[in-house]
């Protein structure tokens, strides 16, 4: 059987856990696809891929450093209150985009609030955590 190698575009379906069990994402109905070695998924799901062969089912632990990153402490910041819109939702859990100081935009995560500052976290919410996937190579779609 072929296997998935770098260069080839795949399709897969999975299911991401956290370590204890807690769901944040699967391919739902329709398989995932992207091209091994081109950087469009986690580089630990990647890895994982490439050597499968399609129709084969397997299990991975991707660990922090392999998936998002550790959780970086310097990505946190508090700003004051006064500087958000009052119209803007600002309950903690709120995903909000944020400018840096050369004027990209950041996503970030409202993680405390009080009536004079709030925290923010600009770390992806799935940094710092290892990942469990369920994976299945559906299909090879185009070989290298």
């Amino acid at each position: 059987m072929t296997q998935a190698k770098n260069g080839d575009t795949v399709r897969i379906n999975y299911t991401g856990r956290l370590a204890d069990g807690t769901q944040f994402d699967a391919s739902g109905g329709e398989p995932l696809q992207f091209t091994l070695g081109e950087g469009q998924v986690i580089p630990g799901l990647e890895t994982h891929v490439e050597g499968m062969e399609v129709g084969a089912k397997s299990t991975v632990t991707v660990p922090a450093e392999a998936a998002y990153g550790p959780h970086r402490p310097e990505a946190v910041m508090t700003i004051d209150r006064a500087r958000v819109p009052d119209n803007i939702n600002v309950d903690i859990g709120t995903r909000l985009q944020a400018r840096t100081r050369a004027g990209r935009p950041m996503p970030v995560t409202v993680v405390g609030v009080d009536d004079a500052s709030i925290k923010l976290d600009g770390n992806h919410p799935l940094a710092g955590k290892d990942l469990v996937f369920d994976v299945e190579l559906v299909e090879i779609v185009q070989a290298a």
